[in-house]
């Protein structure tokens, strides 16, 4: 009777934990997401949405149009060069990560984003997530470089390998940082779009491209499933 559920298994959708925005939270990321996002690639992932470690210190530029509460992942001078809590942060991420995970990949947007682009250089460095599987997968919307030396050395040292999709706005405010972020990839996927700092909604070519990464991942877990059964 179960021969046939047998031989064609649905593939395990590659699991993403995701990172929210400065001062905002998962449930708004949730939504912004599942919102805006074409089904056909939201029904490809699995997702887990996390929030950050420290309550919201300062006004949120959500209020108003999501409720509370706000959480931010770490704090920052003006100059965006010193921060305070990053350590602190990192291991809050690996501890999710060992108990909800194994993860993927990470899907990161704004300080969440900026986060994730990191995350690989600093887990390959043995700086953060010693304690947890490799990050595969990156998905950046609305990123950035981290300013702070003493981290971005680490962060960037070498050119990140792992498959990645990065989002830049045409009417972002980091456009341009997240324009000099693809420098540190290595044959980064680019879906650019005309909005602002915001989850873009996908048009024609960029929800092709899209589907088109989905399907490479899907590929790769599919041949190291394979390869790691023999």
């Amino acid at each position: 009777m179960g021969s046939e559920a047998e031989e064609a298994p649905t593939p395990r959708k590659p699991r993403f934990l995701c990172l929210h925005g400065f001062r905002t939270s998962a449930q708004i990321l949730k939504t912004q997401l599942v919102g805006k996002w074409d089904p056909a690639v939201v029904d490809k992932l699995d997702l887990v949405f996390l929030d950050a470690p420290f309550p919201c210190l300062g006004k949120s530029d959500v209020e108003g149009i999501f409720d509370p509460p706000y959480y931010e992942w770490f704090q920052f001078n003006k100059e965006f060069t010193q921060y305070e809590n990053f350590y602190e942060c990192l291991e809050y991420i690996e501890d999710c990560m060992i108990k909800e995970g194994p993860f993927d990949g990470l899907l990161g947007f704004s300080q969440g984003a900026i986060l994730s682009a990191a995350l690989p250089g600093l887990q390959e460095k043995g700086v953060a997530l010693t304690k947890v599987p490799k990050i595969k997968y990156l998905i950046i919307i609305g990123g950035a470089k981290l300013r702070d030396e003493s981290i971005a050395e680490k962060a960037y040292a070498t050119p990140i390998t792992c498959p990645c999709v990065h989002f830049i706005g045409e009417n972002d405010f980091l456009r341009e940082p997240g324009t000099q972020l693809l420098r540190s990839f290595v044959d980064p996927l680019v879906i650019r779009h005309p909005k602002g700092h915001t989850i873009p909604r996908f048009d024609e070519k960029g929800l092709g491209d899209m589907l088109s990464f989905l399907e490479r991942i899907q590929n790769m877990e599919e041949e190291h499933k394979d390869s790691s059964s023999h």
